[in-house]
C-alpha cells in the first residue's frame, strides 16, 4: 500500500514515523509547500523569535532519519487537486498516485483585510518560518510594536518583543484577553504578568484601521484615538486549511470532518491535526495543538493499517510568556464552577474548571505539580470535591 501525506508539519512527521514503527513496508511520500523539512511550530513565537533556538533544533527529524525510514520528502511542492477516480494527487510538479491519502494541512493565520491596512509593509503574522524570518529583523529595541489580538500567539509575541526591548501595546477587541480559551481568573494572572513586564494592554478596544501610506505607522482606534507604531503583529487566530478538501468534495464541519477513526467522507482519504475535526463527547471539536497533532496522526496511522482504533483526545496545551509557563490540561469549555489555588511565587497559581461537578480542565501558571496532578485526575475520570482542591495542603492528597 502506497501512502501519500499532504502537509509537512508535526502531524505528517508523527504519522510517517508511526507507520514505519508499526511495520508498514509500502511507499510513504510526504508533500509540503515549504522548502524546509517538518519542524516544530510552537517555538517560532518564543525561543526561535528570540534567537535562542536555531533551525537545526527546530527540525523534527534529521535528513538521515527520512532517508533511513524510506520516507520521500517532496518539499516546495504544492498539491493543487485530488483525483478521486485516479487515486492520485495533482501537484505543481506532476501526479503522485496513492492507495491511501492523508491530509495533514494544518491551519492558516487570519490576516487583517487590505481595506483596513492589513497589506501595509510592517504588518506581520506569526505562523511559519517565512513569517518569523520577515518579522525577526524588525524586532529592534526601542521600536513601538502594536499586537492586535489577546490570544496565546499575540501574548507570546508581546512577551518576546518586551524581552527584546520594544515598547509593546496589545489591543483586544473582546472584553478581556483569552476570552475564548480561558476563564477570567487565568486571564487575570496573565494580564498581571504582562503589565508587570511593561506591556500596555487595552481590552474592549476595537480598531478602525491601520494607518500609513506604504508602511504602517499606527493604529486608528474606533474611539478616535491614534496609536503610533513602527510595526504591527496580527494575532487574530487561524482557520483550518480546507480548500483542497472542499474542492475534492469532502465533507467539512469546522475543518475536514473525520469520523472516529480519522477517516474523511472518502474512505481512501484520512485526516489529522489542526485541519481536522472529529467526534468528541457527543459533539465535534477541532484542536489546534501539538499534542493533538501527534496523537491523532498516530491513531490514523494505526487505522490506515487496519487497527480500527477510536481516537480519544486527551487535550493538553502550553504557552511560554516571559519566564512563566502556562500549562493546560483538558478543555474548559462549558464550565459552571471555578476553583483557584495560589502558587508559590508572585506570578503563579492554578485554575480548576468544573462542569456539573466534574473536573474538566486545569490551567496552571508556574505550577507544574498542579498541572500534572490535574491532568492525571482528568484522564482517569476522577473529580475531587472542589472544596478539597481549594484547601488541600498537598495536591497529591487528591489522587
Amino acid at each position: 500500500m502506497d501512502i501519500v501525506i499532504v502537509g509537512a508539519g508535526q502531524a505528517a512527521a508523527s504519522m510517517a514515523a508511526r507507520l514505519r514503527a508499526k511495520g508498514h513496508e509500502g511507499a510513504i511520500t510526504v508533500i509540503g509547500g515549504e522548502t524546509v523539512a517538518p519542524y516544530q511550530r510552537p517555538p517560532l513565537s518564543k525561543a526561535y523569535l528570540l534567537g535562542q533556538m536555531g533551525l537545526d533544533r527546530l527540525l523534527l527529524r534529521g535528513a538521515d532519519w527520512w532517508a533511513e525510514q524510506r520516507v520521500a520528502l517532496r518539499l516546495g511542492e504544492w498539491v493543487t487537486a485530488i483525483d478521486h477516480a485516479g487515486h492520485a494527487v495533482v501537484t505543481d510538479k506532476g501526479r503522485v498516485p496513492y492507495d491511501a491519502l492523508a491530509l495533514t494541512l494544518g491551519a492558516a493565520p487570519r490576516h487583517l483585510p487590505a481595506a483596513m491596512g492589513g497589506d501595509l509593509d510592517g504588518v506581520h503574522v506569526v505562523r511559519d518560518l517565512g513569517d518569523v524570518g520577515a518579522l525577526a529583523p524588525q524586532m529592534q529595541a526601542g521600536r513601538r510594536l502594536i499586537v492586535i489580538g489577546g490570544g496565546y500567539i499575540g501574548l507570546e509575541a508581546a512577551a518576546v518583543a518586551r524581552k527584546l526591548g520594544l515598547e509593546v501595546t496589545l489591543i483586544e477587541a473582546a472584553p478581556r484577553i483569552l476570552g475564548r480559551v480561558a476563564a477570567p481568573q487565568t486571564a487575570d494572572m496573565i494580564r498581571d504578568l504582562h503589565r508587570h513586564h511593561g506591556v500596555t494592554i487595552l481590552e474592549d478596544t476595537a480598531i478602525a484601521r491601520l494607518t500609513g501610506k506604504d508602511r504602517v505607522d499606527g493604529v486608528q482606534l474606533a474611539d478616535g484615538r491614534h496609536l503610533p507604531a513602527d510595526l504591527v503583529i496580527a494575532g487574530i487566530g487561524v482557520t483550518p486549511r480546507t480548500d483542497l478538501a472542499e474542492a475534492a468534495g469532502l465533507h467539512l464541519d469546522n475543518g475536514i470532518a473525520a469520523d472516529e477513526l480519522g477517516r474523511s467522507s472518502d474512505p481512501a482519504i484520512w485526516t489529522a491535526g489542526d485541519c481536522a475535526s472529529f467526534p468528541h463527547a457527543g459533539g465535534r471539536i477541532r484542536l489546534e495543538s501539538v499534542g493533538n497533532a501527534i496523537d491523532m496522526a498516530e491513531c490514523v496511522a494505526d487505522n490506515m493499517l487496519g487497527a480500527g482504533r477510536v481516537y480519544q483526545a486527551r487535550p493538553w496545551f502550553w504557552s511560554d510568556q516571559f519566564d512563566a509557563k502556562l500549562q493546560i490540561a483538558g478543555l474548559g469549555t462549558g464550565y459552571d464552577r471555578i476553583v483557584t489555588r495560589p502558587g508559590d511565587g508572585a506570578h503563579g497559581g492554578s485554575v480548576w474548571y468544573y462542569a456539573d461537578g466534574r473536573l474538566i480542565a486545569v490551567d496552571a501558571l508556574n505550577d507544574a505539580r498542579a498541572y500534572m496532578i490535574g491532568k492525571r485526575l482528568i484522564e482517569a475520570g476522577k473529580s475531587p470535591d472542589p472544596q478539597a482542591v481549594r484547601e488541600a495542603a498537598n495536591l497529591k492528597e487528591l489522587m
